[in-house]
């Protein structure tokens, strides 16, 4: 199940003028302060800035991350470095790729 996307722009501010009129989503300073929660009426979603040229990452839910990151592996695929790390109000999401080099995000719920 998807359970978060991440748009990556290289200004936030032009990124929430644009999805804002586009979708009509709303936005609340995200966790970092430097980007914007994204209020979809379906998904949640985030958009971080200074990401030119960044495609959108889909996180798919799981129930223990270091299982899944295991289980990544196992398959061929690999863990990207960058861990957001956990946090209690979003969870954590951590970026991999499958065996065949396309980019994923895994998300473990906050308990």
């Amino acid at each position: 199940m998807i359970s978060f996307f991440e748009l990556g722009v290289a200004d936030a501010d032009k990124g929430r003028a644009f999805y804002e009129g586009l979708f009509g989503w709303s936005f609340k300073t995200g966790p970092s302060g430097t980007g914007w929660m994204l209020g979809t009426g379906g998904t949640p979603g985030g958009m971080h800035p200074n990401d030119p040229g960044a495609a959108p990452y889909v996180f798919f839910a799981v129930d223990d991350m270091d299982a899944a990151l295991e289980r990544v592996q196992a398959l061929g695929g690999e863990r990207v470095p960058f861990d957001h790390g956990e946090d209690t109000r979003h969870g954590r999401f951590v970026f991999c790729k499958d065996d065949q080099g396309s980019p994923f995000g895994l998300h473990e719920p906050p308990k």
